[in-house]
């Protein structure tokens, strides 16, 4: 008989600490006017999400989607976790299926448009994978920021705003830093701190993976712009003299 969400909840609930549960709950912000507002928690670690989710992973993709709309946290984790697992494994180029990928990638897509992908935990363990590799692979891509990527940085969900950050990780990765600079030109100045974290965590491997010039070109340019924070992140691996200079420039 096949697994159902009920049973990776059960899992989930043997291992949940309700001590672990408020901790969560303070740490991602579900207070009133907090970026992670009304958000539920049952109390697992992340290792023990993986665990499960390993456990689980063939579970039909009706179930995983009722994970995904679950009201608690760790729930739409776990279902998250499925999903990229089974997307690596359909990436592989002995398991190669481009059908299972788009698949996923367009349910992906849907919960992330019905608010299901609603913190910065879910979009950074999903959108390099399903999302960057469908949009940006293999590299160089032919068109670095194709209209997905420019709806999802345009959007008022700084959720979704997160994803076309987070998602250019594939490109880097591979090589092509294209994306990530032309994602980072359009959200420089983006009013939430946890996307101006983003640009700048990208930017920063842009210059660690894929080129120290091309990251210095776009500090040249946009610095004197960047949020504080931004810039922090994007210059935290230069040498202290580079760090100062931009900093000045602000």
């Amino acid at each position: 008989m096949p697994a159902t969400a009920s049973d990776v909840c059960s899992a989930l609930a043997e291992v949940a600490s309700a001590e672990r549960a408020e901790a969560y709950a303070w740490f991602f912000k579900t207070g009133p006017g907090g970026y992670g507002e009304g958000d539920e928690f049952v109390g697992v670690t992340m290792p023990q999400v993986r665990a499960v989710a390993k456990r689980f992973a063939d579970l039909p993709q009706a179930e995983i989607d009722e994970l995904v709309a679950s009201p608690f946290h760790e729930h739409r984790v776990c279902g998250l976790v499925v999903m990229v697992d089974r997307f690596r494994a359909a990436s592989k180029p002995r398991t190669r299926d481009d059908a299972q990928r788009q698949a996923l990638h367009a349910a992906y897509l849907e919960h992330l448009d019905a608010g299901h992908v609603d913190n910065w935990d879910l979009v950074d363990v999903t959108a390099e994978y399903l999302v960057g590799d469908i949009l940006f692979l293999p590299a160089p891509a032919a068109d670095p920021f194709p209209p997905l990527s420019a709806r999802l940085a345009a959007s008022d969900s700084v959720w979704s705003r997160r994803v076309a950050v987070v998602a250019t990780f594939a490109a880097i990765k591979a090589g092509d830093a294209r994306p990530t600079i032309e994602v980072a030109t359009r959200l420089v100045e983006d009013p939430h701190d946890l996307i101006r974290k983003a640009v700048g965590w990208m930017l920063r491997e842009v210059g660690k993976r894929v080129s120290r010039d091309e990251l210095l070109a776009f500090l040249d340019e946009h610095a004197a712009r960047m949020p504080r924070v931004m810039l922090s992140y994007a210059t935290e691996h230069l040498d202290p003299g580079h760090r100062a200079a931009y900093r000045a420039m602000r």
